[in-house]
């Protein structure tokens, strides 16, 4: 079923939503929007060519899961990004927890998690003027691609009933709101406190970093004041992570 875009809207009076049936990617769309003054969500019923982090392309069944970016425009240098991330994670942590009554759990630095799999994921970027947000959460699909399904999940199948797509992006507006005011008010320490908390992948956890330079195994070490992940690698090193895909070794 189609997203009800004007209830949404009706429950969002102060908040601009663009719709579309289908884009190519709603990042795109929303970079278009913030260069010509624009604001708001930007959401699709289906994208072609969603984007994650490294150029990965998100899976984007049409009328299952909810695809939108956020235009914020918020007084934070672009080098805040990375926090920024962390504070959209946790809101996104937090609207899943309302909505469908399921505990979330964070893989620095975009990745939401239900039962180790992923359910959801960020994308930040600095564009003009603004940053962009972009959230793809995965809500009402009854199953995933083969080449997903051992390392994803969904909102249904996680809890076992649909989750209403309008009610979800309504908290998530708010949710978003909540932790970015926190973030401008406050600083980064406490989204970097809150994270750590709802993260078991932040502090204490044996992972494998996928790094540029090749992959590093270690444990690790908490954030810096950026919001980077420290590791204490098996050679004995402290490094500090900056970008690269963090999963579990067991």
């Amino acid at each position: 079923m189609p997203l009800d875009v004007e209830a949404v809207r009706r429950a969002l009076p102060r908040t601009t939503v663009h719709w579309f049936l289908r884009v190519a990617s709603t990042m795109d769309e929303a970079a278009r929007l913030a260069a010509a003054g624009g604001d708001g969500i930007v959401v699709a019923e289906e994208q072609t060519a969603g984007r994650g982090r490294f150029g990965r392309i998100w899976h984007s069944e049409p009328e299952a899961g909810l695809y939108a970016t956020f235009i914020l425009r918020l007084p934070l240098p672009p080098e805040d990004a990375p926090v920024l991330a962390l504070a959209l994670a946790l809101a996104t942590g937090e609207a899943i927890a309302r909505v469908a009554d399921l505990a979330c759990d964070l893989r620095w630095p975009n990745d939401v998690l239900i039962a180790g799999r992923k359910c959801a994921g960020i994308l930040v970027e600095a564009g003009p003027g603004a940053f962009l947000a972009g959230i793809g959460i995965n809500v009402n699909h009854a199953q995933l691609p083969e080449e997903l399904a051992g390392q994803a999940t969904s909102l249904r199948l996680a809890s076992g009933r649909a989750c209403s797509r309008e009610h979800l992006l309504v908290e998530l507006a708010r949710t978003v709101q909540a932790f970015t005011r926190m973030l401008v008010e406050g600083g980064p320490q406490p989204v970097l406190e809150m994270f750590r908390r709802a993260s078991s992948f932040a502090e204490g956890r044996r992972v494998r970093v996928e790094t540029p330079k090749g992959p590093v195994e270690g444990v690790t070490d908490g954030l810096d004041p950026s919001g980077f992940l420290w590791l204490r690698t098996d050679l004995g090193e402290r490094l500090l992570v900056r970008s690269g895909g963090v999963r579990p070794l067991e």
